[in-house]
């Protein structure tokens, strides 16, 4: 059993009573219940002028504070004066304006006020740590202080979890941007800046970046941009403690507006295909005479140029073959015509709908994951005739590669995420020209990955592969 810490309180009956009147109210409930600052104050120092012999008080009032901490300024006062032993009595009015946890309270009394021979009263309870009763008697009725916190949060969020089933706004603040609370009605109602939020989720498809949307729009930071789109309120749903609710307010973007935008930026988000990388095409390029992938090498002061993998030693796995003699080229002669084909493209060629559409997205993965796959039972078959370590990493590629692909597979089966993706994708082809200069280089490899499957270059040809 542990040792208790208690110890009894003396008093020297030469010393000055130095009474701290400690004051807490927390809300405006409280004080019409009879807590108020100045029923407190008035009680407070009626009982300190009982006491016998010389005697001074000092007023502690946490206004508008919580009982759930002790994190209040002047607790936080009150602590350190007791600790430097500049009091030596704690005065309140009722034990719960001290604290409502058992916890905090136990602490007070036991590790700060009785270590330094400061006596605790609480007048309403009629008690007093100078003697042995009384340190009982707060002990028992600080656990009924915690029993009542604990049985108030449990029926508030009781309360919670059936307002919001009926798809009422839980309340207790964080009204979301474009929304303001209707407390009558208990709904959220679109406010002025709803048209904000239409106007985040337009750009962001259109392909400017998160950044630059903040700055049209004069938001503060680019993440209150992601917080506006991510967030599923815009749509009619409540999110509480995990499970989404069919909320009663009404949304300021439809769901495939927002399904759009959320496909794109989890596109955006896939691991590999923005990488921290201040090249345009960087993972996209490949040799077109051997195959393997061209990386950006630094050419002295003149610039990059894309090198293929083969002619290097650095990473020796992905050498397809070491006689390769596909010429080096400047890699910002690729990027333009990358670019300015993107330029050239007609609305016809993009579009999504009609007798033209597009080859479904889940079969166009298919067929791409069955492709790998023959591809990587040839390097089983290379790998047992000749037993070459290089062609392990080519088959670890190649397995990885296909295991994407039926993450995405899954993905398509389950809500047509990359179907969406490439919708989004094609809405913000036909905006290339107005929003290109306003993406940072992660927006405009964004844009590329999401259009372009392969960039093959031969000697001193380019062959642009897109992916629908």
């Amino acid at each position: 059993m542990a040792r208790s810490k208690m110890r009894k309180v003396t008093q020297d009956p030469n010393q000055i009573a130095k009474i701290a009147l400690y004051i807490r109210v927390s809300t405006d409930r409280q004080a019409e219940e009879g807590y108020s600052i100045e029923v407190q104050k008035e009680r407070l120092i009626a009982f300190s002028k009982t006491i016998e012999g010389d005697v001074s008080y000092e007023l502690y009032i946490d206004d508008g504070f919580t009982g759930a901490t002790l994190d209040r300024p002047a607790m936080q006062r009150l602590i350190l004066d007791a600790k430097n032993r500049a009091i030596t009595h704690v005065c309140v009015y009722k034990l719960d304006r001290l604290s409502r946890s058992q916890k905090d309270t136990l602490h007070l009394i036991e590790d700060v006020f009785l270590p330094n021979n400061i006596a605790f009263i609480s007048i309403q309870e009629s008690f007093n740590t100078a003697t042995a009763f009384g340190r009982a008697v707060v002990g028992i009725l600080s656990v009924f202080a915690q029993l009542e916190r604990e049985n108030i949060y449990e029926r508030t969020r009781s309360g919670m979890q059936k307002r919001v089933e009926a798809g009422y706004w839980p309340g207790g603040g964080g009204v979301p941007f474009g929304y303001d609370y209707d407390l009558e009605k208990g709904i959220l109602v679109p406010n002025s800046d709803a048209e904000t939020v239409r106007q985040v989720y337009d750009l962001y498809l259109k392909g400017y970046s998160l950044q630059n949307i903040a700055n049209i729009l004069g938001l503060k930071y680019e993440k209150l941009a992601s917080q506006i789109l991510l967030r599923k309120t815009n749509i009619g749903i409540i999110e509480y403690n995990g499970v989404e609710y069919k909320g009663m307010h009404e949304p300021i973007v439809s769901p495939d507006i927002y399904e759009k935008a959320i496909a794109l930026h989890a596109q955006r988000s896939e691991k590999g295909l923005v990488p921290g990388t201040r090249h345009l095409l960087t993972g996209l390029v490949y040799c077109g005479v051997c195959g393997a992938k061209m990386r950006y090498q630094k050419w002295g002061n003149a610039g990059y140029k894309l090198v293929c993998y083969s002619q290097q030693i650095s990473k020796p796995y992905l050498v397809k073959d070491p006689d390769c003699d596909n010429e080096t080229v400047w890699a910002e002669d690729i990027e333009k015509t990358v670019v300015a084909d993107l330029m050239e493209m007609t609305s016809d060629e993009i579009k999504t709908d009609g007798k033209d559409a597009p080859v479904s997205v889940s079969e166009t993965l298919k067929k791409k994951k069955s492709s790998l796959e023959q591809k990587l039972r040839r390097l089983y078959d290379l790998y047992a005739e000749a037993g070459n370590t290089v062609l392990l990493g080519n088959i670890k590629e190649l397995t990885d590669e296909i295991k994407k692909l039926d993450d995405k597979l899954r993905e398509e089966e389950s809500r047509g995420v990359w179907t969406k993706t490439a919708e989004a994708a094609k809405e913000r082809l036909r905006n290339i020209r107005e929003t290109w200069n306003y993406m940072d280089i992660q927006e405009q490899r964004s844009l590329i990955c999401s259009v372009i499957d392969k960039i093959t270059v031969t000697h001193n040809s380019v062959r642009i592969d897109y992916k629908y």
